[in-house]
């Protein structure tokens, strides 16, 4: 079982250019996977998310690529705007006929208007560049895996735990059933009495009342299948690949039965653990949503 949650970072200098990959993942319901890249390694922007694929199924997981080259793998490129430097001569040549000035139009006063160069600073080529970054994306996809499967550890373990507690208070809800029957009963036959005051009693009807209460408040079929979930539950925790969705379910489902119980079982001691079910269920889905 896997955490979400991860991180990973490696770096090289390779050629004068230091070259690095971090991933990062966080909670998502989905596999999103964004990647920022130098504009020189756009074309491996498909690569890479698959290869992250491999590795994550679910989870929104950030690659950055940064690559800092050195000035020994970096050049600087003059552009001219050739056309603008042509309007600029015709421009000089027409006006110089037109208001007859001495002088010639030569290099140098095209080369004295600055809009018509532009410097840019371009890294030089580092050989197998795709191959570095692939590399480095392998050992941080690595040390990702490591950080979510450690924490996924830590989950199993306090979901486990967690799920301990859930089994003994349904034990006890179970022993309780019971005694809440007997005490309903003890209930309904102190209120008829009360109500006939000395008038004699139909004990068939009385009967007939007490199994129908009997019925409407017993939460056995409940008990069994929330058993069932979170037995289910407990062998999904050691299932590898993906649990996240599947424990989710489960949890729904647990959530119902704990609702059905509660709604039908007329008892405060059950009543109260099953305020307490609810609660251990609730932490439990706040830890699944960090599981894969």
């Amino acid at each position: 079982m896997k955490s979400m949650t991860g991180f990973g970072k490696r770096e090289t200098l390779s050629q004068g250019t230091m070259v690095g990959v971090e991933i990062r993942s966080v909670n998502h319901r989905f596999c999103e996977i964004m990647a920022r890249l130098p504009k020189t390694l756009s074309n491996m922007e498909l690569d890479l998310k698959e290869q992250v694929k491999h590795v994550c199924e679910r989870g929104r997981v950030e690659v950055m690529v940064t690559v800092n080259g050195g000035s020994s793998s970096s050049k600087k490129v003059v552009q001219l705007d050739r056309d603008l430097a042509r309007r600029y001569i015709q421009g000089l040549k027409g006006l110089q006929r037109e208001c007859q000035l001495s002088g010639t139009v030569d290099v140098n006063v095209v080369a004295s208007f600055r809009d018509l160069f532009t410097v840019n600073e371009e890294p030089g080529p580092v050989r197998d560049m795709s191959t570095v970054v692939t590399g480095l994306t392998k050992k941080a996809l690595g040390d990702l895996e490591k950080m979510r499967k450690q924490e996924g550890a830590v989950l199993q373990k306090d979901l486990t735990q967690r799920l301990h507690a859930i089994e003994g208070r349904l034990q006890t809800v179970q022993q309780r059933i019971p005694l809440s029957l007997k005490a309903s009963s003890s209930r309904l036959k102190g209120r008829v009495a009360k109500l006939l005051e000395g008038h004699s009693v139909n004990m068939d009807r009385l009967a007939q009342e007490i199994a129908m209460l009997a019925e409407r408040s017993d939460v056995t079929e409940e008990l069994t299948r929330l058993k069932s979930h979170v037995g289910q539950f407990r062998t999904a925790l050691k299932a590898k690949g993906p649990v996240g969705k599947r424990l989710d379910f489960l949890l729904q489902e647990m959530g119902r039965e704990v609702n059905t119980i509660g709604s039908k079982a007329n008892d405060g001691d059950i009543s109260a653990e099953v305020v307490e079910l609810k609660s251990e269920l609730e932490k439990i889905r706040e830890q699944v949503q960090n599981i894969e």
